[in-house]
């Protein structure tokens, strides 16, 4: 860590919830805070609880317009800006474990073994897959879906009924995937410290190794050039410019802490910074091209869980396990 960053720690809206806070998102100009005891806080100008689950919250997708949420009594949920919400989908006794979401309003979600895609005309189509479904995430184009589970990741076209879903596989347990912006990449995290990675092209293989600990968050920054990920004592970033990605080079670090080690990693919707949580409650904003630090929330020994940039990039929110919240307007 630099010895003195800036900071903007005293230009933050404290925010307080009596749970822990799993996920954050923007639902056009409101910030939303998904707690553990399954509910929804709007903390717009009129601040509002909403109930979305009869338990807790498993997964939560956001993408400025909706908020999608699974949880542990079946049940798949909508919430809009205005408090508004509706149940997609319900599967008693069983858990949603993932949630993502696609184009023109499309849901995928899973239970157990099987992949579900939500359309909003259609007939709800499934995937079955070798394990537990360990992630969910579209493709930047077209209606393609990739599940994650273990031994590798399943590509579906859930309108292409005739087409057979291809796997790339890897041996072990994935338990999150994302494309990269482009389309070009597929990465998922392990159950061990490190990240598998695919070419989507050809299928040739990425493997990001190295990890002190597994690492929970990763995401893409805007223009694809770099993956952010947790599971260390600073964000590392795999570079992504070159056709083979990261392979045959060092990833760059950001924002490093002496004493603690990255929870939660956020790059902004447009510019190349990302927001960095940490284990001890710390909150940096640091820039890729230089490393230049900002301090959004002093340490308290209360580990950041959730950070959300909105989408025009002009406010970020973020959260704790002890359910503090702050807001920062720009």
């Amino acid at each position: 860590m630099s010895s003195a960053p800036s900071s903007l720690a005293g230009k933050v809206q404290p925010l307080g919830f009596d749970a822990e806070i799993l996920a954050v998102g923007f639902l056009d100009a409101t910030p939303v805070f998904v707690s553990a005891d399954g509910a929804a806080h709007l903390a717009g100008a009129e601040p509002r609880a909403v109930a979305l689950h009869a338990g807790t919250v498993l997964e939560a997708a956001c993408d400025g317009r909706r908020l999608v949420t699974g949880g542990d009594d079946g049940r798949v949920v909508e919430l809009r800006a205005d408090g508004t919400t509706r149940v997609l989908a319900e599967h008693k006794g069983r858990w949603i474990d993932r949630v993502a979401l696609g184009p023109d309003g499309v849901v995928a979600y899973s239970a157990g073994k099987t992949a579900h895609v939500l359309q909003p005309k259609g007939e709800v189509k499934t995937l079955d897959v070798p394990s537990t479904v360990g992630g969910l995430a579209f493709a930047p184009k077209g209606l393609r879906l990739a599940v994650a589970h273990y031994g590798g990741v399943t590509l579906w076209f859930p309108n292409a009924g005739a087409a057979k879903p291809e796997v790339f596989g890897w041996k072990g347990s994935h338990l999150g995937v994302k494309f990269s912006p482009d389309g070009r990449f597929l990465v998922t995290i392990m159950q061990e410290p490190a990240l598998h990675g695919w070419r989507v092209v050809d299928g040739a293989h990425m493997r990001m190794s190295g990890y002190p600990s597994r690492v929970k968050s990763f995401a893409f920054t805007a223009d694809g050039k770099w993956l952010a990920t947790s599971g260390s004592g600073e964000a590392i970033l795999w570079p992504f410019q070159a056709k083979d990605g990261p392979m045959g080079k060092e990833p760059a670090m950001l924002a490093p802490s002496p004493t603690s080690r990255v929870t939660v990693v956020a790059p902004h919707p447009k510019d190349p910074v990302v927001a960095v949580g940490y284990e001890d409650g710390m909150v940096m904003m640091a820039r890729i091209s230089d490393g230049a630090e900002i301090l959004l929330r002093v340490p308290d020994a209360d580990a950041a869980s959730a950070i959300a940039w909105h989408p025009s990039g002009g406010a970020v929110a973020f959260a704790t396990v002890g359910g503090k919240g702050g807001l920062l307007s720009f």
